[in-house]
């Protein structure tokens, strides 16, 4: 009997670990939780070695199954490395990955730093702009997937994945949100929520003005940061240093936002499936079953 272990199951293993759940670890290789279970099982008896172990309704890796990490990192990247060497390639794949700044440094490092882990051969290529730019750029081909804030979908064969309360922000260490009238920092005119923002402030009467504009995310934070200015940021985009403003402070109760998921026509290959579907599983909150984590 064969002792050789089995790269696929190995890269599902892999998922797991990086992902932190079965369900996400199936999204994000593309099988149902029940293949996922069945590779897992047979992986803990090639290994020979528990590899997981229930702690309440979810499994968590053993001692063992965190030594096995590190060589199923290793594995799959000699696997890849000799298919690529014997296929004249380079590389794998290449993407290019359109995000809005708002994203770029609170969620994509650690989701794309797993998943280089889990495809070690496709390059992801990412370009930070506004929503706005992103779309257009998918829809000339410049841009083969992106995450963009809002918007119509259905002509880009795009999908909602996530969906996030958005919350008024200022300082902690400053009151600018106390000032008769009060000094926003917004997007331009194109950002959906800066005109919902204005809409919410004139529906309850509050006295503002638009002091700073820009697209970039880390110059709202600055504004806001530095005490000249209040914000709106969604839940996952809001920094250390903030404070969250509500109907008690006199700003009134925003709506979600919704973050899509779009793809190009020309962005239909394996590499493209594995990103998103691995974007999906490590950010994704839409159509989540409450209990999913309970069949595990």
């Amino acid at each position: 009997m064969s002792h050789a272990l089995d790269i696929d199951q190995l890269r599902t293993f892999l998922a797991i670990a990086e992902l932190g759940s079965f369900t996400k670890a199936g999204e994000a290789v593309h099988k149902t939780q029940s293949a996922v279970s069945m590779q897992m099982r047979r992986l803990e008896e090639r290994v020979g070695q528990p590899i997981f172990i229930k702690d309440g309704r979810q499994s968590r890796l053993t001692e063992q199954g965190l030594r096995l990490v590190e060589y199923a990192r290793r594995m799959i990247q000699l696997n890849d490395e000799t298919l690529s060497a014997f296929n004249g390639k380079k590389e794998i794949g290449f993407v290019k990955l359109g995000v809005p700044d708002d994203y770029a440094d609170r969620l994509l490092p650690q989701v794309l730093a797993a998943f280089n882990r889990l495809n070690p051969s496709i390059e992801v290529q990412v370009e930070c702009t506004s929503s706005a730019r992103l779309t257009d750029a998918i829809r000339n081909g410049e841009l083969d997937v992106a995450i963009t804030t809002s918007g119509d979908t259905s002509e880009l064969h795009g999908e909602i994945i996530r969906r996030e309360p958005l919350f008024w922000v200022t300082s902690e260490q400053h009151c600018a949100h106390t000032q008769d009238v009060i000094r926003l920092a917004l997007g331009p005119t194109s950002c959906s929520w800066r005109r919902l923002s204005m809409d919410a402030l004139d529906r309850v009467g509050k006295r503002y003005r638009v002091s700073y504009t820009s697209a970039s995310a880390s110059a709202l934070v600055g504004a806001v940061h530095a005490g000249l200015a209040v914000t709106v940021f969604p839940e996952s985009a809001i920094r250390d240093g903030m404070r969250i403003l509500d109907e008690k402070d006199g700003f009134p109760a925003l709506t979600h936002c919704d973050i899509a998921l779009l793809r190009s026509d020309n962005a239909r290959q394996p590499m493209h499936d594995r990103l998103c579907n691995h974007l999906i599983a490590a950010i994704g909150n839409v159509g989540t079953m409450t209990n999913q984590e309970a069949a595990e």
